[in-house]
């Protein structure tokens, strides 16, 4: 944590300097790998329906999963039939599988357990994205979208639609991993179709988007409900003046604390990185306590958590124009 924290500050320390010749070497193999890819040298497939994939340039979480749901729900308003594939990163499983009633965060990972928690969509998971697409289109034949969670840089699975997520962070301090943040040069979002901010918009991904289409998201919170009975709900108003423990496992914790802090709620924040592993010992500091968490954590801790637990849901809103951006994109290609 201490690392991606140095990444998004305004300037390259010197700490990380060290780092640049490692970040040349990771800059140069992922450009020689998309242009393999380009070219034909490394096999792409295709599914018989229009992909949407959602990614980030930048290392750790950026709000791709909160969007991925708000576009699955958007779609099927609109009488699309969505399904979500996502690699299942933190699971054990390598797939195809789909995230049926019942998994676990640990064989299929958080986020699609949350995404098939909450979107009412088919998701299933796998490290080769094209494989699990084909897994639930053969499952789910009346699918005639797929929405891939966090593949931008799969470029073994072609697309129709890609989107890039920011968060207020924004490109940090520019420099490839492992001295910045970036898993592709800024130079990328020239290829892409949209890119959403959620949050500040950072100057320098508008200029490297010149041209693209832009639009901002913002992250709402609902009420608060009781992990494991989420037809039991709270306000913030309601845990006012208690002891509060907040836990996040996010890739940005600071931004559940903020959201927190902007109810009003005064407590004790515990960041851990993101797609931690819980267990019953991290959990300790709660005793006495209330636990507030993200829903991100709350797969994870269902069977962990001891005391009075409570979770806040985010709801993401954007403007319905995405959709009529990504409706446009696809016209013409019809399910085979």
């Amino acid at each position: 944590m201490y690392l991606a924290e140095r990444w998004y500050e305004s300037r390259l320390r010197p700490g990380l300097a060290l780092l640049a010749p490692l970040a040349g070497l990771f800059a140069g193999a992922a450009a020689l790998r998309r242009r393999l890819y380009r070219r034909g040298a490394l096999p792409c497939r295709r599914l018989p329906v229009p992909v949407v994939v959602v990614g980030n340039l930048t290392a750790g979480g950026a709000g791709k999963t909160p969007l991925t749901l708000w576009l699955a729900r958007e779609l099927l308003r609109r009488g699309r039939q969505p399904g979500i594939v996502s690699r299942g990163y933190g699971g054990s499983a390598a797939g195809p599988l789909a995230v049926a009633a019942g998994a676990t965060a640990a064989e299929v990972g958080d986020e699609p357990l949350l995404l098939a928690n909450k979107s009412g969509v088919p998701v299933w998971i796998g490290r080769d994205r094209a494989a699990a697409g084909s897994a639930l289109l053969a499952a789910h034949p009346a699918v005639d979208l797929v929405l891939c969670d966090d593949g931008l840089q799969h470029y073994r699975l072609a697309r129709d639609v890609e989107i890039a997520v920011f968060d207020g962070r924004g490109a940090g301090n520019g420099w490839p991993l492992p001295a910045g943040p970036l898993r592709e040069p800024l130079a990328r979002l020239a290829a892409v179709d949209a890119v959403v901010f959620n949050g500040r918009r950072d100057g320098r991904v508008v200029e490297a988007a010149a041209g693209i289409d832009h639009f901002d998201m913002a992250l709402r919170p609902g009420a608060f409900y009781r992990l494991g009975d989420p037809g039991s709900l709270c306000t913030a108003a309601d845990l006012a003046g208690r002891p509060l423990h907040a836990l996040a496992g996010i890739g940005h914790p600071g931004r559940f604390f903020r959201t927190l802090a902007d109810l009003g709620l005064e407590f004790t924040a515990h960041p851990f990185p993101d797609h931690h592993a819980y267990g019953a010992a991290d959990l300790a500091f709660a005793a006495g306590g209330v636990l507030l968490m993200t829903e991100k954590d709350a797969v994870k801790c269902k069977t962990l958590a001891t005391g009075e637990t409570w979770v806040l849901p985010v709801e993401a809103e954007v403007s319905p124009a995405l959709i009529d951006l990504i409706l446009e994109k696809i016209r013409g290609r019809q399910a085979s």
